[in-house]
């Protein structure tokens, strides 16, 4: 799969494109990025990329014909028969979640525009955009961040990318746990914290008994789903993911701490 990043500021995705595991999708062109400087398509001796927006008010807003030019040698670089969606990161979008993210995994790509200051001219969005998409109810001072959101989430479901073949279907969010948050992780040592205050793991990790261990493992995941993300486990119990015992079980939870519910 192919991504295009527009972006102001393309030296910022270097040093991500070659740290942590998931460069080597990068490297071995499962997940190729190629980084378009919007500047390269501006006018003048400046690269003039924004301007005053009418009506007055702060800030700046990104004109719409660099990002038209670079968005068209984007569109004539790939040679398309169909044509990559072009992507803004916005306010108004989508909020990304596991389910976009595994559908962008299994995609030929997209064209992400990282947009600046107050936001970009509107008749290039309403032209040239397909999707909109969010990280959340926040506001960033560009999309780089947000565009290298959706790169490592994608990256790292790729065949290989990750260590482990199966460490990501044990996410939070993943179908595999049932949409639910994952479980707390323990290494060693085996205790741990102040002096005279020291933390055991928790004995059933220490069994052996792999029964046990998914047992409690999955009581985890359900209670601290319902303490932390009730709407996560609301989705499951629709979707008929929880048994009738663990619906019943999470039921009785209330404001117990999540640390000791040990087994359904």
């Amino acid at each position: 799969m192919r991504f295009d990043v527009i972006t102001l500021f393309p030296e910022l995705f270097v040093p991500f494109l070659g740290s942590g595991v998931t460069r080597r999708a990068y490297s071995g062109g499962q997940v190729a990025v190629h980084l378009w400087n919007l500047r390269d398509f501006a006018d003048g001796n400046y690269r003039r990329v924004d301007d005053r927006p009418f009506g007055g008010g702060p800030g700046m807003v990104m004109m719409a014909e660099p990002l038209a030019q670079c968005l068209a040698a984007v569109r004539a670089e790939r040679a398309e028969v169909a044509p990559a969606p072009a992507v803004l990161f916005s306010p108004i979008g989508r909020r990304l979640d596991h389910p976009a993210v595994a559908a962008w995994a299994d995609s030929s790509g997209a064209v992400l525009v990282c947009g600046r200051y107050e936001g970009i001219d509107q008749r290039f969005i309403d032209l040239h955009i397909d999707r909109q998409i969010s990280l959340g109810d926040f506001v960033l001072s560009g999309g780089e961040i947000a565009a290298m959101a959706l790169l490592d989430a994608v990256a790292r479901l790729q065949p290989g990318v990750l260590n482990d073949q199966g460490s990501h279907q044990l996410d939070s969010f993943n179908p595999v746990l049932d949409g639910l948050l994952d479980c707390p992780h323990y290494t060693r040592p085996d205790h741990w914290g102040p002096p005279g205050a020291e933390r055991p793991v928790p004995d059933v990790l220490m069994s052996g008994h792999h029964k046990q261990i998914e047992q409690w493992r999955r009581a985890q995941r359900l209670a601290l789903t319902a303490r932390h993300r009730p709407d996560l486990l609301v989705a499951a119990r629709a979707a008929g993911r929880l048994t009738p015992d663990e619906d019943r079980w999470v039921g009785g939870l209330a404001a117990a701490d999540p640390q000791d519910n040990d087994a359904l």
